[in-house]
């Protein structure tokens, strides 16, 4: 007898925003210059009685630093959902750049998960170079590491299947183990692509973001996390603000948060690159 998948909620939740150029979200030229701007999420996989987190963000302090618009704490914004930092026993850490490993010292009770490759790379010989360490903060990076030493980090090495209906997907290319997650839900199989695709238009046009360790992992990527969801719409890319027009709100008026178990409200539409 076949047992039934658990069927997972899934919810995209913006923390922060920041406004940029067409041309800077390809590494290719875009003649299609003109505003593009790029939304900061976390994720929250709830079902089966667990409450799994998906990457943490960064902090306000990071947010002057950097020069990105502050919305909320991703840690404040888990509340609206009822989930308070000690209810989260696991976090899925896509990958260690400052906008996706920040404020884990905010969670006490999670385990955190983690391609060992991205530990490597984060405190390997690259990031002696100033191009690849711009995206890490050495203290969320040393959180990480003094969680090893807690005995709070899981380490995987490729794809795995994390739970009953969440498998973790092996990508690279944006760093050296970036990881997206296939999450069982009503509607299907859902992928959350993370990093693997900052937009919609990098995946569908194969245009990968600028920041980036192996192009050809990233291509690759693209096409490895297509097969793995059941159709293009359900593949959620990790920074496009159309994710938030084109999914429904958790709660009327409050688009600060989506429900990417449901389906889309409209079209994916790509503009031409």
């Amino acid at each position: 007898m076949t047992t039934a998948l658990p069927e997972y909620e899934i919810f995209a939740l913006r923390y922060a925003t920041m406004a940029r150029r067409r041309q800077e979200a390809f590494m290719a030229f875009d003649p299609h210059d003109g505003p593009y701007p790029i939304d900061y999420f976390v994720w929250v996989i709830r079902g089966a009685g667990r409450t799994i987190m998906v990457d943490t963000g960064f902090s306000q302090e990071a947010s002057v630093r950097r020069k990105r618009q502050f919305l909320c704490s991703p840690i404040d914004a888990i509340a609206k959902l009822g989930i308070a930092p000690g209810d989260v026993k696991d976090v899925i850490v896509t990958h260690l750049h400052y906008d996706h490993a920040g404020n884990v010292h905010m969670l006490p009770n999670a385990r955190l998960h983690l391609q060992e490759k991205e530990l490597q790379y984060a405190t390997g010989k690259y990031m002696k170079y100033d191009v690849m360490r711009h995206a890490y903060d050495v203290d969320d990076v040393v959180h990480i590491v003094r969680g090893v030493y807690d005995q709070r980090v899981d380490f995987y090495a490729g794809d795995a299947d994390f739970a009953p209906g969440i498998q973790l997907v092996y990508v690279g290319g944006h760093t050296a183990g970036l990881q997206g997650v296939r999450v069982h839900t009503e509607r299907g199989w859902v992928v959350l692509a993370s990093d693997a695709a900052h937009y919609y238009a990098n995946l569908h046009k194969e245009s990968p973001f600028p920041i980036i360790f192996h192009v050809g992992d990233m291509l690759e990527g693209f096409r490895k996390l297509m097969k793995l969801a059941d159709t293009p719409d359900h593949l959620v890319p990790g920074h496009d603000p159309l994710v938030r027009a084109r999914y429904p709100a958790w709660k009327d008026g409050d688009s600060e948060i989506v429900m990417l178990h449901k389906a889309p409200l409209t079209p994916l539409d790509i503009p031409a690159l």
